[in-house]
């Protein structure tokens, strides 16, 4: 998965402004690369779960549509933990087989790390990022 270094900033931003709680959002782009960062609300407002938001997901939807973009990942934090599924992770993957999940662990908030997976059949399979 090619992504640029501004949209993996863009998510730690999102992820630390949300602490306590677990940020989420979209990736948008077109084949294998990510163009643009969707933050959304995290409708569990909770520091160890997350849900997309069902209002900010029509706008989301509508913002990629008017970009021509498809929807390629989901990203979301892991305020103490690393950056790897949860079993709860990997359950809740199934619904989107195909989409790259990303999770930006804040375990060490001077170094948080971000990392991509395919979560299908409940199997994790690291995603090499090329971060350009």
């Amino acid at each position: 998965m090619r992504i640029s270094q501004e949209l993996i900033d863009q998510m730690i931003e999102h992820a630390r402004e949300d602490l306590p709680n677990e940020c989420c959002g979209l990736v948008g782009g077109h084949e294998g690369e990510a163009t643009s960062v969707y933050p959304m609300r995290n409708e569990f407002e909770s520091p160890l779960r997350y849900k997309l938001h069902a209002g900010d997901n029509l706008r989301v939807s509508e913002e990629m549509r008017e970009a021509d973009e498809e929807t390629i990942g989901v990203y979301h934090s892991h305020t103490k933990s690393a950056a790897y599924p949860s079993q709860t992770d990997v359950n809740e993957g199934q619904a989107w087989p195909e989409l790259t999940y990303f999770i930006v662990s804040l375990a060490d908030s001077a170094a948080p790390d971000v990392k991509a997976y395919l979560l299908k059949d409940l199997k994790i399979a690291d995603v090499e990022l090329l971060v350009t």
